[in-house]
């Protein structure tokens, strides 16, 4: 459903939702793995189908103080390709 070049953000709150964008981010980012020495060349390998935006992103300490319930939040964004 997302076009080429949109974003994807997913604000998780538990450790465990965070553990399953984080894996799924991850092998969308990664080309399938092929085993080395093959006789292929790049053009028709699989493409990565997400591209990984910045690093996981926390509240500040002022919005913790001013939201308590924000402590455990972990925002992950990545782009379409």
């Amino acid at each position: 459903m997302l076009k080429p070049g949109g974003r994807l953000v997913v604000i998780s709150f538990h450790s465990l939702e965070d553990r399953i964008v984080k894996n799924f981010m991850r092998q969308e980012s990664t080309a399938d793995d092929l085993p080395k020495g093959l006789p292929l060349r790049a053009d028709p390998l699989p493409k990565p189908k997400l591209r990984l935006i910045g690093k996981m992103i926390k509240p500040s300490a002022a919005e913790i103080a001013a939201n308590p319930r924000a402590r455990s939040a972990v925002m992950r964004v990545a782009e379409k390709l």
